[in-house]
């Protein structure tokens, strides 16, 4: 679970990440328009502060990499990778979606 304590250090980090793996999700998939990109912006903003630092934690782990990174740079790279798979995921069925939903009208 992730652990909100009061350090401003450790909510930067978080904060940072996230924007960081927001803004990437925004330049790889370009948005439709200001509601879409304002949506994923947010969606990882969220995303990444919530479950950056477990989400670090195990890719560290998983990549072997626990012991030569700082606690600040798990944190970061948790909450980017999570900023930008969440919209890359839920954009995915989004699309999805409307694909579905326009070939069952026309």
């Amino acid at each position: 679970m992730a652990d909100f304590v009061n350090d401003p250090g450790l909510w930067m980090e978080r904060t940072l990440g996230a924007s960081a793996g927001a803004a990437i999700s925004l330049v790889y998939m370009l948005p439709k328009g200001k509601r879409e990109a304002a949506s994923r912006f947010l969606t990882g903003l969220i995303s990444g502060i919530i479950f950056g630092g477990p989400a670090g934690s195990f890719l560290a782990a998983r990549l072997g990499l626990a012991g030569t990174l700082s606690g600040s740079e798990i944190m970061l790279s948790g909450a980017a990778a999570i900023s930008l798979s969440a919209w890359w995921g839920l954009g995915l069925l989004q699309r999805i979606g409307e694909r579905w939903a326009a070939k069952r009208q026309g």
